[in-house]
């Protein structure tokens, strides 16, 4: 029993503010942590057993206690002997409560048999209605089909992979990031707010705090997350991997309308919205860079398509109304920039 999975009760709003100190707190325990945003965080306890002399549930109370204490957060923790089984041990914990996968093979195989195939992180409703279909529809009968049916139903790694983790075989490893590897910005709603226009503002503001954030820290990020705080609901959580790291505040704001409008939230009534940006990496990943360009720079004209009002609007913020015309200053800076789609013609 070597690996925590631990859930934070935090607190409705400031959950930016607090998770860092939680996640220090682990880093007491064992340099080996990885954080599962918003809320969540692995812990990787083989060298601390030996060191404290306890067992990993031993180690869960501590740390438990120690989250209250100092934070006034409690916790609900699931323990096993790899990362995905810990997962899986605990949906069944409560706040308050640690819940522990059975050391011996056969207990595991006991333990995880009567759990519905969604039970395993990864596997979503699509694959789960898929193997429903089949009546592969838990653990204990998923483990028992023929590898050949896995394969066919799902894909030949897919397949192999569910097949192995229903069994109890945990492959998966703790993966140790940093506090500073995520930015995260929240927008508390005045009250609770079902207008999607009030929804999109309060995104919008806070796309463009992550994206001055990232800038300043000369970052870029590879991950948006999405939290809804609902009044008569859990949180909902969803992540967008963006086809490039940027740190550009229109990109950021377009991949969290996109993230909002897939939630299909319009009968919800919201009492916060959160964006985190995960996966942080230096700018230097970034495809484009912009040099000074004001408009690109703002996301109202992308770097290689601009059209002859673009460029005017350009040159009249360079240079005021006087438009020292094609073979002036700005030409040869759009020259330089490659011109990016701006045809042979004269701008007014």
């Amino acid at each position: 029993m070597t690996i925590l999975c631990i859930r934070f009760q935090l607190p409705p709003t400031g959950e930016a503010a607090v998770l860092p100190g939680l996640l220090g707190l682990l880093e007491d325990f064992t340099p080996v942590v990885e954080a599962l945003p918003p809320d969540g965080a692995l812990a990787d306890l083989r060298c601390a057993e030996r060191h404290f002399g306890r067992g990993a549930v031993e180690l869960a109370s501590v740390i438990r206690t120690r989250a209250l204490a100092h934070h006034g957060v409690d916790c609900a923790i699931g323990a096993g002997p790899g990362p995905t089984l810990a997962r899986v041990a605990l949906r069944d914990a409560r706040p308050g409560e640690t819940c522990a996968v059975p050391q011996e093979p056969d207990a595991v195989a006991e333990f995880l048999c009567g759990k519905p195939v969604d039970a395993l992180p990864g596997v979503g409703a699509a694959t789960a209605r898929t193997l429903g279909e089949h009546g592969l529809d838990t653990l204990g009968r998923v483990a028992a089909a023929p590898l050949s049916t896995l394969q066919r139903l799902v894909g030949a790694r897919a397949g192999r992979e569910l097949r192995e983790k229903a069994s109890g075989i945990d492959r998966g490893r703790v993966v140790p990031n940093a506090v500073s590897r995520s930015l995260a910005t929240e927008r508390p709603l005045a009250r609770d707010e079902s207008d999607p226009e009030r929804h999109r503002r309060a995104l919008l503001s806070a796309a463009e705090e992550l994206g001055a954030r990232l800038r300043a820290l000369d970052k870029v990020c590879r991950t948006l997350t999405l939290t809804v705080r609902r009044t008569d609901s859990a949180p909902t959580v969803h992540s967008h991997t963006l086809t490039a790291p940027t740190a550009r505040s229109a990109a950021l704001t377009g991949a969290a309308y996109a993230l909002y409008d897939a939630l299909d939230l319009r009968p919800a009534r919201v009492r916060a919205l959160a964006l985190r940006a995960e996966g942080l990496g230096p700018a230097e990943q970034a495809p484009y860079r912009p040099a000074f360009d004001p408009l690109a720079e703002q996301g109202s004209v992308g770097p290689r398509r601009r059209d002859a009002r673009a460029v005017g609007q350009l040159r009249r913020q360079a240079y005021g109304r006087g438009d020292p015309g094609d073979g002036g200053a700005v030409g040869l800076v759009l020259d330089g920039q490659g011109r990016a789609g701006v045809d042979d013609q004269s701008v007014a």
